[in-house]
């Protein structure tokens, strides 16, 4: 510190000595000027403190002085921790502090001096600032940045490989000589890390593995003042060994044992084999290759990336009845092992793997796919293709029964017996269609009599060969048109034909017109087309507007066919250009397809089935009413009065058009009414005008026997429409039973089977349950 002391005195002195010469200069240019005032400065001693000083308080920190000669000045300090850290006395200027000073919390203060009056208080110098700085006394320890720290390093690494690094702060005077300088130690896990002076921890052994030990904690210690005991702190470095592939796949079991059936579809899964790699997943390649046991063709091992298993897969048909069972070793390796960090104990393992194949009934074998056969068309006299056949690969050895299953196109082209024998039951048509397809189902004949629910299939193609069956046709062109006046030689169109048949590369058409008499000739072009031209010239419209040219087209096959064509040309008004003007419209061919036609017929069908039954049911309707009219004669006598009278009164009022004395009478014959309540009694007569008109009831009558005549549909008892009327005056109201089946009257109706024969009809209807049908 008294080095310090020194040094910032000299630092001072260069500017004490400038401001002596500044007052030597003034002294001297006094002499001249001795009436102007003199030129006063501060004299500053030196401001600096420790920080952290034990004695007591207040501390001496230095001293403010001025030139200035006067017993009543006095010295105050301003700024913002004067008069309350620091204090200066009035008369000698001597500041000090009356608090203990920490250079961590602030290293510097910055005060104003003022010399004042203290009689007026008036300034004799100028304000001037100065400064207080605080030493360090190293004080701090270092600190670190965080409490725990992280790091990882590859295992197996070299020794030196860095892994983190960490950082520690210390608040002391980085500019003072061990205050401020950090080393690090590793108190903690020392044997297989170390720690740097920049705080770089790296690795001290090279045989660090993960899969012995993952993680490590180390505890690192943080000091400054080398040499010295010094202050210190610890933070926590959490390291973590990362996986490398080092280490090979190891079989679980010693072997494996499957059972799969016969029947198992190629690729299907057997079995897996598992291992055990103690890398993490992103290390784990395992592959599986066969040992010993000559399988290779028959079986494979395919590795499942997500874990690691070996599935052992079918690459052929299994067959219990050549190979029950399959034995064979297999090998477990990782080729992508780094051989760098390779671990003793042998880079292979082995296990013995064996598949029992167990037997299912199989469907059966057919003996070759796919079957072909050919056949000429319209040949009358093939009916007999060839066959099919199939064996039971099982040991029981069942017959075969073949049914064909689908075909296309679809229809009885193909057929196919019990015994596999594939027939035709009538020529083919290539034109139709040139092959046939159909599949053909086997199954096997079980001991019962009954087909096995197992069955095999096998695809027979039949390709229908050629015959010259068919003569060309002529392609028709867009309405040939020729100018009136057109040239002999004039190429009106070029025509072309078409071959239902298979046209051979030799094959070719020839064309000829089947009249040489007319205006028009033909060109061969020998490439299967022609020319029709003007043989003559000029064409009389008067005559003809339109020419029906007929064009033998015929082609060369065995035998060979032709046909004739009508090609219809109009003769057409032309410009001088030779450009149509005008031309007549021919009438256009209006032609009717084959699905069209079987619409029609199918429409037509429909309506004669419709009218039919139409007929039936008025048939069957009139030969019901028929069977009703045939009642009896009781209908009719009961209905007797009400069929004669063609009049009827006002209800009960009126007596004259009907004899009510037929009713009276039979109550007269010993029936009681008080046995068997009359409706009579229980209906009371409503009030009103007692005449009733008979006017009213005769047209009412009359309107009934009209529509009923009009009305054919209608049943043949005309009455039972009039007495749906009864008059306003009748207390027995409507004796209709066209209501009866809705009527919610709850009265008795039994009585009337007292009443006599003549009321035997009404008895049986009124009588009878309500949901019961009648038949009038």
């Amino acid at each position: 510190m008294n080095h310090l002391i020194l040094l910032f005195s000299l630092f001072l002195a260069p500017a004490f000595a400038d401001k002596e010469s500044q007052k030597t200069n003034q002294n001297f240019s006094s002499n001249s000027a001795s009436h102007k005032r003199l030129k006063r400065d501060w004299i500053w001693n030196q401001m600096h403190i420790k920080e952290e000083i034990d004695t007591p308080l207040p501390h001496h920190v230095g001293k403010i002085t001025s030139s200035v000669r006067n017993n009543n000045a006095k010295y105050i300090i301003e700024g913002e921790y004067a008069n309350t850290i620091f204090k200066v006395e009035e008369t000698s200027g001597d500041v000090y502090a009356f608090e203990r000073l920490d250079r961590e919390k602030k290293a510097e203060y910055e005060l104003t001096a003022l010399i004042i009056d203290r009689r007026n208080n008036q300034s004799l110098e100028p304000p001037s600032k100065f400064i207080i700085k605080v030493y360090d006394i190293n004080d701090n320890a270092p600190v670190f940045v965080q409490k725990v720290f992280n790091g990882s390093v590859p295992e197996m690494s070299p020794v030196g490989t860095s892994v983190t690094k960490v950082t520690a702060v210390d608040a002391d005077d980085p500019t003072v000589t061990g205050h401020a300088t950090v080393t690090y130690q590793v108190i903690k896990g020392d044997e297989y890390f170390t720690v740097d002076d920049s705080g770089v921890i790296s690795t001290t052994r090279a045989d660090l593995d993960r899969e012995n030990q993952s993680t490590y904690e180390i505890v690192v210690k943080a000091k400054d003042a080398p040499g010295s005991s010094g202050d210190s702190s610890t933070a926590t470095v959490i390291i973590t060994l990362t996986d490398i592939n080092d280490n090979f796949p190891v079989f679980r079991h010693s072997s494996f044992h499957f059972r799969v059936p016969e029947n198992i579809s190629v690729g299907g899964e057997v079995g897996r084999v598992k291992v055990e790699d103690i890398d993490e997943p992103q290390h784990r390649n395992t592959t599986y290759s066969f040992v010993r046991g000559d399988y290779r063709d028959t079986f494979e091992i395919v590795a499942n990336p997500f874990t690691n298993e070996g599935i052992i897969r079918p690459k052929k048909p299994l067959d219990f009845e050549k190979v029950a069972e399959y034995r064979f070793n297999i090998e477990a390796t990782d080729p992508t092992v780094d051989l760098r960090y390779f671990k003793v104990g042998g880079s292979r393992s082995i296990s013995t793997v064996t598949i029992e194949v167990t037997d299912v009934d199989e469907p059966p074998v057919f003996t070759k796919l796919p079957y072909e056969f050919k056949v000429r068309e319209n040949d009358p006299e093939i009916r007999t293709l060839g066959s099919v056949w199939a064996h039971d690969p099982d040991a029981a050895k069942r017959k075969i029964r073949f049914i064909r299953r689908r075909a296309s196109p679809n229809g009885d082209y193909i057929r196919v017996s019990d015994t596999g024998i594939i027939q035709i039951p009538k020529p083919l048509d290539r034109e139709f269609s040139s092959s046939y397809n159909i599949t053909v189902a086997a199954q096997e004949i079980l001991e019962d009599g009954r087909l096995s629910d197992r069955e095999s299939h096998a695809q027979v193609h039949v390709i229908v060969t050629d015959e010259n069956d068919n003569a060309p046709e002529l392609v028709y062109p867009e309405e040939p048109r020729v100018c009136e006046n057109a040239a002999p030689g004039k190429v009106i169109i070029r025509i072309s034909a078409t071959d239902k048949d298979e046209i051979s590369p030799r094959g070719y058409f020839k064309y000829s017109l089947a009249t040489e008499d007319s205006n028009f000739s033909l060109v061969e072009n020998y490439d299967n087309t022609a020319n029709i031209t003007v043989k003559y010239g000029q064409f009389n419209r008067e005559l003809a507007k339109i020419h029906y040219l007929p064009v033998i087209i015929s082609d060369n096959g065995d035998p060979e066919l032709s046909s004739t064509n009508t090609l219809v040309i109009s003769v057409c008004k032309c410009n001088e250009k030779g450009n149509f003007t005008f031309c007549e419209e021919r009438a256009k061919q209006v032609g009717v397809s084959i699905q069209a036609l079987v619409a029609i017929f199918i429409c037509i069908f429909t309506i004669i089935v419709f009218f039919a039954v139409i007929i039936l049911l008025i048939l069957l309707r009139k030969r019901h009413k028929k069977d009703l009219s045939g009642l009896g004669r009781n209908v009719a006598e009961i209905h007797e009065q009400l069929v004669t009278y063609d009049e009827e009164g006002g209800g009960e009022m009126d007596t004259t058009s009907y004899d009510v004395s037929v009713l009276n009478s039979v109550r007269k014959n010993g029936i009681k009414p008080e046995l068997v309540p009359s409706p009579y009694a229980q209906v009371q007569k409503p009030p009103g005008n007692l005449t009733s008109g008979a006017g009213e009831m005769e047209m009412m009558i009359e309107v009934k026997k009209d529509e009923a005549d009009n009305d054919r549909d209608l049943l043949p008892y005309d009455t039972l429409h009039i007495y749906g009327y009864e008059g306003a005056e009748s207390i027995a109201e409507s004796l209709s039973s066209l209501g009866s089946g809705s009527s919610d009257s709850d009265i008795d109706y039994d009585f009337l089977n007292d009443w006599g024969p003549r009321f035997k009809m009404l008895a049986e209807l009124y009588g009878s349950e309500p949901n019961e049908d009648f038949v009038y």
